[in-house]
C-alpha cells in the first residue's frame, strides 16, 4: 500500500504562485499562512531559488512578499508595519505593485485619503 503525503491548501496555493513567478505571469505575489508552515514555505521557496521577504502579519500569520528583487527592495522601503497602518499612499503603491486592478486601486486610494484627513495618529497626514 502506497503512503501518499497531504500538502496543506496553503502549500498548494504558495506553490501555484512559485509557479506563476517562473513563468513571469506576476512579478510578485504576496502570500500569506499560518506561522505552523513557515518551515515548509521557506524551504520550498530556497529549493526553487526565489528571492522572498518574510514579515509577521497579526500573531498566528506571516507574509512572504516572493518576487523580482527590484520589487522586494522596494517593499523593504514601504512595508515596514502592519498592512492595516499602510498609509493611503504607501496601499495604493503596494496593491498597485501586486498587479492588483488599476481602478480598484484608484478607488480604494481615494476612499482611504477622503475617509483618514489627518484624524489617526498613524497616518502621516496627522496635525
Amino acid at each position: 500500500m502506497r503512503q501518499t503525503e497531504i500538502t496543506p491548501i496553503e502549500m498548494k496555493v504558495l506553490m501555484n504562485h512559485i509557479y506563476e513567478l517562473q513563468k513571469g505571469v506576476r512579478q510578485m505575489v504576496l502570500f500569506t499562512c499560518p506561522k505552523r508552515y513557515e518551515a515548509y514555505a521557506t524551504k520550498r521557496l530556497y529549493s526553487q531559488n526565489m528571492d522572498f521577504v518574510l514579515q509577521p502579519a497579526g500573531k498566528n500569520n506571516l507574509n512572504f512578499y516572493i518576487g523580482r528583487k527590484e520589487c522586494l527592495n522596494a517593499i523593504r522601503l514601504i512595508v515596514t508595519r502592519p498592512l492595516n497602518e499602510l498609509t493611503p499612499e504607501e496601499d495604493f503603491i503596494l496593491g498597485t505593485m501586486l498587479g492588483y486592478d488599476l481602478c480598484a486601486q484608484c478607488e480604494r486610494y481615494c476612499e482611504r485619503k477622503t475617509a483618514c484627513k489627518g484624524r489617526c495618529d498613524k497616518c502621516q497626514h496627522a496635525q
